[in-house]
């Protein structure tokens, strides 16, 4: 029996002036608040699991969990919990049930089912698979979750060109990690602008 495979999505609850705080300050706040809105619903519309994997949404706060109506019904809906970034990524990593886990965010319009169907193949070859963003970060983290799980993000400058890197630095001398396309992340205006001009709006 093949183990399963495993989406998580992390999401913030949509509201008003609670979601994408840097591009507000660009386009205002409904506007990056309907931004937001669209791209989680055309995200989960995409990435649904139709069976190749099985598909979660980690959402923030915690207490949207109990907004079932709102989220898709073949995605399960679990909390975040509480911490940093990097606490709640790797709380995820730990306690999902055993298989490789990727976990993408909900701030790349460019992101499609083909990147999540690569990087559970890489898993198949690699301990750990990443998606770069073209400002240092990364849209896409994977782990293969054997013969350990690796506490992949401890003394990560979060938002920073490093972000990236310092997560690289948590992995052992003996573990490998591959590298997807390099996609972007809208979180202001001038990204936002370049997906407008040239992106696949689909």
């Amino acid at each position: 029996m093949s183990v399963p495979r495993h989406l998580v999505i992390f999401a913030k609850a949509p509201r008003l002036g609670r979601v994408k705080s840097r591009l507000a300050r660009d386009i205002g706040l409904v506007a990056a608040w309907a931004f937001y809105r669209r791209t989680l619903a055309s995200v989960l519309r995409r990435l649904g699991g139709g069976g190749r994997w099985q598909a979660w949404v980690a959402v923030t706060p915690d207490a949207w969990v109990a907004h079932q109506a709102l989220w898709p019904a073949e995605w399960t809906i679990i909390p975040q919990g509480q911490g940093g970034l990097g606490e709640r990524m790797d709380r995820a990593m730990r306690l999902l049930p055993p298989g490789p886990v990727v976990i993408v965010g909900t701030d790349v319009p460019g992101l499609r089912r083909r990147h999540v169907e690569a990087a559970f193949a890489a898993l198949g070859r690699h301990d750990a698979v990443f998606g770069p963003a073209s400002d240092g970060g990364y849209w896409l983290v994977g782990l293969r979750r054997r013969p350990r799980v690796v506490r992949l993000f401890g003394n990560v400058r979060w938002s920073s060109e490093h972000a990236l890197a310092d997560t690289l630095a948590n992995l052992g001398p003996s573990q490998t990690a591959a590298r997807l396309d390099m996609l972007e992340d809208v979180d202001d205006g001038a990204a936002l602008a370049r997906w407008l001009k040239g992106g696949d709006r689909r």
